[in-house]
């Protein structure tokens, strides 16, 4: 499995997680509650966008990013 990675856009305040290669989407299906799953050309999910981040946790603030390598 390839790393995670977690992309944090401060203008559009959205997030996407990636668990595949984000060259590989072709399609996106909304899950809802601002939850879009990022898929391939098999339909596997390959990565998670969400929406609004910030004022899903509620903040009127960017948020600070802090990376963890484990």
């Amino acid at each position: 499995m390839e790393k995670v990675k977690v992309y944090y856009h401060k203008d559009s305040d959205t997030m996407d997680i990636w668990f595949g290669n984000p060259k590989d989407e072709v399609m996106s299906e909304e899950a809802g509650e601002g939850i879009i799953f990022k898929k391939n050309k098999f339909g596997a999910t390959i990565g998670i966008e969400k929406l609004y981040v910030s004022k899903t946790v509620g903040t009127d603030t960017f948020l600070p990013v802090e990376l963890v390598v484990a």
